[in-house]
């Protein structure tokens, strides 16, 4: 599968989930990112912004085993990676698959989990691997985690640790719509539902393809290294307790490189930095205690860093 290929499979899926979802061009396109490059999505607003239906138009797109899991403080470990029982007519134990066992997972409202059910995505989400009773068993490819979050001042949540937001490859905010995307949601969702319609338009062997093929997209070294200067200008920010990690500067380099495939080009540019930066960069600031209160400070910290930083001249993009 070539870049072109991809593109053309990311449009597909696009193009259906927008069957369902009005708007949201930016956002959609994140998700292609994050499935592309094997990582995760957090999505998280406040309720009603059509996260859950982002996500099962997205999972519904896609020719994938389904599964949505409804977090809630009640939930155990077990009850995402299943169990081993005792089965009376063989005689002998036998393991149950989880919902984890599936190739897109929705975890709905995921800070609505105790931290210790929280914790038990780790493994799941990084290593591709779950282990139950000493018993390691791989999850099959494609692996996505969908996992939205409602904002941490609601009532009954518990905030995801850095370790954990770490794992995931792009936060994303939904926000409201505009009014007239507002009034073609109710005229869309007025007779039927259109998601119950929704065929898949992409196999699990393709996305597999695409997956093994992204990351021949070109990346001179003089963009490695503007990617590597803004994330050494989280660590010393002034108003920053703990800056991005280098899996953090993985992640920005894998999205890039999607991105400059569904851009329509086989190298990266600075302008495929800035737009990645604040989706899979801010969520892994940890702001010092003063600052936590202020609203999306650290996205406005990635402006500002991306504004100081010296940007690659057009010579330097196509450096082999």
């Amino acid at each position: 599968m070539d870049f072109t290929q991809i593109r053309r499979l990311a449009d597909g899926i696009k193009d259906n989930v927008h069957q369902v979802i009005v708007g949201k061009e930016d956002v959609v396109d994140l998700l292609l990112v994050a499935l592309i490059s094997s990582g995760h999505v957090l999505l998280e607003d406040v309720p009603g912004t059509g996260k859950t239906l982002l996500a099962k138009a997205m999972a519904k797109s896609l020719g994938c085993s389904f599964k949505r899991i409804q977090f809630t403080p009640d939930l155990l470990p077990s009850d995402l990676s299943g169990i081993n029982y005792y089965n009376q007519k063989s005689g002998d134990f036998e393991f149950r698959e989880g919902p984890i066992f599936s190739q897109i997972v929705l975890a709905d409202e995921i800070n609505r989990a105790t931290p210790r059910t929280q914790s038990s995505l780790l493994e799941c989400m990084e290593e591709r691997q779950i282990t139950v009773d000493g018993d390691t068993r791989r999850l099959e490819r494609p692996f996505l985690v969908l996992a939205t979050q409602n904002p941490i001042e609601n009532q009954g949540t518990f905030p995801l640790p850095e370790a954990q937001l770490d794992r995931f490859l792009i936060k994303i905010q939904m926000g409201y719509p505009t009014s007239e995307e507002a009034v073609h949601i109710l005229r869309r969702f007025k007779e039927s539902n259109p998601l119950e319609r929704l065929e898949p338009v992409a196999a699990a062997k393709d996305i597999i393809e695409a997956q093994d093929q992204y990351a021949h997209v070109t990346v001179s070294d003089d963009m490695l290294r503007y990617m590597i200067a803004i994330v050494e200008r989280t660590r010393s920010h002034s108003e920053v307790a703990m800056g991005v990690s280098p899996r953090g500067s993985q992640s920005l380099l894998k999205a890039v490189q999607v991105y400059a495939i569904l851009q329509g080009r086989d190298y990266a540019t600075p302008d495929d930095v800035k737009a990645m930066a604040k989706p899979v960069l801010a969520h892994r600031i940890l702001l010092k205690n003063a600052m936590r209160h202020r609203e999306n400070l650290s996205e406005q910290i990635i402006d500002k860093i991306l504004s100081e930083i010296e940007v690659p001249s057009e010579e330097q993009l196509l450096e082999r």
